[in-house]
């Protein structure tokens, strides 16, 4: 209007405040939709924190395995570097050379493994990267609804006690694992493969992941580009081993990698239902060999490999398939490694409780990507969870773990590929 003030005209809220507006209305559904998944587990995160240092100074510290570790590693402090000479309370020594390295640097940090309380500082800080990089993988994958992340931290008692009450190597072994697995979905395979083999080093668990990890190697490069990837991770342990080898390899390799170690009754979680003498029977470990590896290539050539393709298709270079090759996504990256090491699981002669942190950051993703429905995938995270923390254990607890792990393994048969998704998507699509 001529000779009027003009009105200004409201400023454009920023974006941030977007958001929050957005959040603030949609409250009641933060914990459910996986675009709210990066705030809930950053929440989560600095609430860890908290936990970690309550469950440290209140709760008591249990000696089981880190004297001996450290009575094994001053042995090859000491100048020791025959494996078969070097033990500790426990028994003798039979982790990888990793595992020497890491708590070498650990027995000195803490003062020649007096200072326990600095070692569960240590042992907490690891916690936290492993959740930082799981819960990474989660955001990636946008997969499970926020809630659940409150039992994948905060919920579980032995968890936090395996990491800062226990002070076991099976958590380093898995923070190594899991920054691999990262660095796999940001398609660094060279990177990837090295901090794997790193995790072999600490514990040999770790090659449960092999593989779903050998699949999609030869899916995304080929057998040619394969075989450096292989070699480098092979190079690694070998580089690690050298001071054990030049003593005694024999020594070294039959006891860093002994595959036919015998476990103690007294501890197994998933088959105290069994009579002791089938336990330690040599066919029945056979058998369950046997069950691991079959059930390995059914999923590799009825699940994990594409519609129509040949198996031996993957050997050949990618750019010279019969059908074009794709790109492996991040849910199939994430999905068959973290496949492959659950029926390792499955299948194991024994699993003693620090053993629960193998797969424990890796059931929500399984559970959510096989078609499981709401209230069974809650009460299965429930009902494992409550087996792990059943001590001892019992018929109907190791029975319970067994049946939870066959509901898990029977949905991620029967869910429908990525492919099969993708097809109903596009009908739905069409539709609409």
């Amino acid at each position: 209007m001529a000779g009027g003030t003009r009105r200004k005209s409201p400023a454009s809220p920023s974006p941030l405040w977007g958001k929050l507006h957005t959040l603030w209305q949609d409250k009641h559904l933060a914990l459910f939709k996986t675009e709210y998944t990066l705030l809930v587990v950053s929440v989560l995160w600095f609430l860890e924190i908290g936990i970690n240092l309550w469950v440290i100074q209140k709760v008591a510290y249990t000696e089981i395995d880190w004297k001996a570790y450290m009575d094994e590693v001053e042995g090859v402090i000491n100048g020791t570097y025959d494996y078969t000479q070097l033990k500790g309370d426990t028994g003798p020594l039979v982790y990888p050379a990793g595992f020497v390295y890491i708590f070498v640097a650990l027995y000195y940090a803490t003062s020649h493994g007096v200072n326990i309380r600095l070692g569960q500082y240590i042992f907490a800080v690891f916690y936290l990267i492993t959740l930082l990089l799981v819960f990474r993988i989660y955001c990636r994958t946008k997969k499970v609804p926020p809630y659940v992340f409150f039992f994948v931290c905060c919920a579980s008692y032995r968890i936090h006690s395996i990491f800062v009450l226990r002070l076991f190597n099976d958590p380093v072994a898995m923070m190594l694992l899991f920054a691999a697995v990262n660095l796999f979905m940001d398609g660094y395979w060279t990177f990837g493969c090295c901090f794997y083999s790193l995790a072999v080093s600490v514990k040999m668990n770790v090659l449960l992941f092999a593989p779903g990890l050998l699949f999609l190697l030869l899916s995304e490069l080929g057998l040619i580009r394969t075989i450096p990837k292989l070699s480098l991770c092979a190079a690694i342990q070998l580089l690690l081993g050298l001071p054990f080898i030049l003593e005694n390899p024999v020594g070294y390799v039959s006891r860093a990698f002994d595959l036919g170690r015998q476990f103690i009754f007294k501890w197994t979680v998933n088959w105290r239902f069994l009579p002791e003498w089938l336990f330690l029977n040599r066919y029945f470990h056979l058998l369950l060999l046997a069950t691991h590896l079959l059930i390995l290539l059914l999923f590799a050539f009825r699940r994990w490999k594409r519609p129509g393709e040949s198996i031996f298709e993957l050997l050949k270079d990618p750019s010279k398939r019969k059908i074009p090759a794709q790109k492996c996504t991040v849910d199939q990256i994430v999905l068959i490694l973290f496949t492959s090491n659950f029926i390792g699981m499955c299948f194991s002669r024994s699993l003693h409780y620090q053993f629960y942190v193998w797969y424990f950051h890796t059931l929500p993703y399984l559970l959510w990507s096989g078609g499981v429905k709401k209230l069974l995938k809650v009460l299965i995270l429930g009902l494992i969870e409550l087996s792990w923390n059943t001590y001892p254990s019992t018929n109907s607890s190791s029975a319970v773990l067994h049946v939870c792990h066959l509901v898990i393994l029977l949905y991620l048969w029967l869910a429908p590929t990525s492919e099969e998704t993708h097809e109903h998507t596009a009908v739905r699509e069409k539709r609409h």
